[in-house]
């Protein structure tokens, strides 16, 4: 029967060989590259990665295989835009999220490429310009080593040019955000460096209460001071608003880079830039949802629909982990698991914040991410894209065994199951979704436990003086 099946995937496997020898490839280029130091130049690493994407979505988009949600909820989405109709209600919610995107998929559509490629332009264009943001994001002597290996990163080729799903969009802009908030400087920078309760319980014990509240809100108390623009407080207010604006429109391609913004928060060095860029977070999903009737047709009474659907989570679990064990590696909607794997991530996200409270936002948010994926009972295998840039630009001990480790078990989702008809892929599904509790332990033994302390000094407004730290593997 085994054997029958092997003939078979390979009889229609079409394009997966060649796709997965040039994942091999890319792992091999990354891990020689690390071995001997190599510092490509920008233009060398910007070759290899365009040369990689573009093989695997022409390949990917002439293919006899097209991912579903690809097809039947994206396409609409773009369809709908096309037709100036809103398209979250005229995919029939199969596009749950803002139009940022569709509205790139209807005009992709418009000028008349077909599909399978417009369609991944969005995402394979967008991890293009990933490859020299995870450069800035490491900065240093190994800028140029990091950008090469995400321009050979395996996930990310799978997600972009094959699955077309838009990870890469959400990632652009929450990569840019990190980059343009931390400015010039060292690119070590510390966490949180006061201890908030400790303060507040001193100045409690020194004037009472009331004279701690006086103290604070005064005309010349902790608050004000805060706010209190500085001397180059211009140019960090320039910084502090682009940044937010760029992880706004993170937040208009998928909801799930919220668990940026306190990495990117934490990357400004003044109370009062942190709470402009969070303010100007908010503009860019105000904006499209806002304008929803002038660019989508939507009615001003189906906007509450549309907001319905768009916060609308269904529990379908039994795709990763602990969940695919309860059920059985099948999908299933189950509210009782769904309601538990989502307390678990609250708690666990909080316990995660704490722990690295001080450490460098880079290895703060790497840390949440990773978290995050240890503790989901839902998860796509796009999800695991998130933390690539931030692992692969400050890596630790076991972020190589991690990112093979995932990419090996998406690559087998990908490539392999999709060349057997629907009773074999279902059969293959129960056995893949719950080897991924393999995963777990790979995962969270890759979090920076090393790194939960920054040996970075406390920046100026302006600038960050640079001191010797212990550098990632």
């Amino acid at each position: 029967m085994l054997d029958d099946r092997f003939r078979q995937a390979v009889t229609v496997m079409d394009y997966a060989i060649l796709t997965g020898f040039v994942l091999v490839t890319g792992v091999v280029l990354a891990l020689v590259a690390q071995w001997r130091g190599w510092r490509p130049s920008l233009l060398a690493v910007l070759a290899v990665g365009i040369g990689f994407r573009v093989l695997i979505m022409t390949t990917s988009a002439i293919d006899t295989w097209q991912p579903v949600d690809f097809m039947e909820s994206f396409k609409p989405a773009g369809e709908a835009i096309l037709n100036h109709q809103d398209p979250v209600l005229g995919s029939e919610g199969g596009w749950h999220f803002l139009p940022t995107i569709p509205y790139v998929y209807g005009l992709l559509l418009w000028l008349g490429i077909p599909w399978e490629i417009g369609g991944r332009l969005v995402t394979v264009v967008a991890d293009i310009v990933l490859i020299p943001l995870v450069g800035k994001l490491a900065g240093g002597e190994k800028a140029s080593l990091r950008a090469f290996q995400y321009a050979c990163n395996p996930l990310a080729l799978l997600v972009a040019a094959v699955h077309g799903q838009v990870e890469p969009v959400a990632l652009v802009f929450g990569v840019a955000a990190f980059v343009v908030a931390r400015g010039p400087g060292a690119p070590e920078r510390p966490g949180l460096t006061t201890n908030m309760v400790a303060l507040v319980r001193r100045s409690v014990s020194a004037r009472g209460l009331s004279g701690a509240v006086r103290r604070a809100v005064g005309p010349d108390g902790v608050v004000r001071r805060a706010l209190t623009p500085r001397s180059d407080d211009a140019a960090v207010m320039r910084r502090a608003l682009l940044a937010g604006l760029l992880m706004g429109l993170a937040l208009c391609a998928k909801s799930w880079p919220i668990w940026l913004i306190p990495g990117m928060l934490l990357l400004l060095p003044t109370f009062r830039a942190r709470a402009a860029a969070f303010v100007a977070t908010a503009v860019p999903p105000i904006f499209f949802l806002a304008t929803l009737p002038v660019f989508a047709g939507t009615s001003l009474d189906q906007i509450p629909e549309v907001i319905r659907i768009m916060g609308d989570v269904r529990p379908i679990v039994g795709e990763w982990s602990y969940s695919a064990i309860l059920v059985g590696g099948d999908w299933t909607l189950s509210p009782e698991i769904a309601t538990f794997g989502t307390r678990l991530i609250y708690v666990t996200m909080l316990v995660v914040a704490f722990l690295w409270r001080r450490a460098d936002p880079i290895d703060l948010t790497t840390a949440l991410l990773l978290a995050f994926m240890v503790t989901t009972p839902r998860l796509g295998a796009q999800y695991l894209l998130w933390f690539m840039p931030f692992l692969i630009a400050r890596p630790t001990r076991f972020a190589w065994p991690a990112i093979i480790g995932v990419s090996l078990w998406a690559g087998y989702g990908y490539l392999y199951m999709t060349q057997f008809d629907t009773d074999t892929w279902w059969g293959l599904h129960s056995v893949w979704s719950r080897s991924s509790i393999v995963l777990l332990p790979i995962l969270a033994a890759a979090m920076p436990w090393g790194r939960r302390v920054s040996t970075a000094s406390v920046p100026s407004a302006g600038a960050v003086r640079k001191v010797p730290v212990s550098a990632p593997v």
